[in-house]
């Protein structure tokens, strides 16, 4: 017997084609036989996706919708639909129709295979030359942060077991990266080439400002790499500064002359204190993220519920 499948799906602002992503996902989902289910999480969303959802899920009983009191991010969100998860496997994605239903049979294959997690990673990327930059930088921070070489290869597209949400079920905090809590669970990740459509309606909601922030994110709330960046920047000016101090010294003592130059002296002082203060910016972020956990922050909070969530 197959595994039973789990499908969340974070929305937002995405009225226009959460039916036709519906309308897609179901012969998919029956053909592949076993129990299914979807789970829509709508993220505090402008327009009248939650009014669809709550419609889709009083209509169908394999459909479960979430509304946020407001819009979490798509992580937290993502989290959410975890967490309200019935069935064994799970697949995560998105509600715009780049990630098409018809691969998910893909990643599937491979879990099959042996592996924890399982990433859909596009063929060809279809977001626009500057908006591949900026994924590819925020790729690029997540493998920092997860440790492992299959973060270049990330997607919102993946497949994982169900029970590796036990290694992060006590997580609590505003800041949110799916990808990193797996890490916490296990360290067999896998990838495997699917197509990436181009988004059919509407425009993406990942702006470049937000990707960077979630980067930094990544970076400042899952590993200490900024910290190790700061220290070693602090001992490579010690040094010189040192070597800076030995050369003065030596000018007097051998010739007996003062190295001349205001200028020399006004950029190391510059170097210096920019290096501190770059120093002191990386510790208030780390402050500022234990000042947040100290808060106690959920990590969402959800207003209503539609369809199967409401028995749960």
């Amino acid at each position: 017997m197959k595994p039973s499948l789990s499908i969340v799906i974070p929305v937002y602002n995405s009225q226009a084609s959460l039916q036709t992503l519906v309308g897609r996902l179901e012969p998919v989902l029956r053909a592949r036989g076993g129990e299914f289910e979807l789970i829509l999480i709508n993220d505090g969303s402008r327009d009248d996706s939650w009014r669809i959802v709550r419609d889709l899920a009083n209509k169908h009983d394999w459909i479960t919708g979430i509304d946020m009191l407001r819009n979490y991010g798509q992580h937290n969100a993502i989290l959410a639909g975890i967490r309200a998860a019935r069935h064994e496997w799970i697949v995560t994605m998105d509600d715009d129709l780049q990630h098409p239903p018809e691969e998910i049979a893909k990643l599937l294959v491979e879990l099959e295979r042996g592996v924890d997690v399982v990433y859909g990673t596009p063929q060809k990327e279809a977001h626009g030359f500057l908006r591949d930059i900026a994924s590819q930088v925020t790729k690029l921070a997540l493998q920092k942060a997860m440790g492992a070489e299959t973060a270049r290869k990330v997607s919102a597209f993946r497949a994982f077991r169900t029970h590796l949400r036990d290694g992060f079920a006590g997580f609590q905090g505003q800041f949110v990266s799916i990808d990193v809590l797996l890490t916490w669970s296990t360290t067999r990740f896998s990838a495997v080439q699917v197509q990436h459509d181009r988004r059919a309606v509407g425009e993406s909601n990942y702006t470049y400002r937000k990707l960077l922030t979630h980067a930094l994110n990544m970076i400042t709330g899952f590993s200490v790499l900024p910290l190790q960046v700061a220290s070693i920047m602090g001992f490579g000016l010690t040094l010189f500064g040192l070597v800076v101090a030995a050369y003065v010294i030596y000018a007097r003592i051998a010739h007996g002359t003062v190295v001349q130059g205001y200028t020399s002296l006004a950029a190391l002082i510059a170097l210096f204190s920019g290096a501190q203060l770059f120093a002191l910016g990386i510790l208030g972020e780390y402050l500022a993220r234990i000042h947040f956990r100290m808060m106690d922050r959920p990590a969402y909070a959800v207003r209503e519920r539609a369809g199967v969530a409401r028995e749960n």
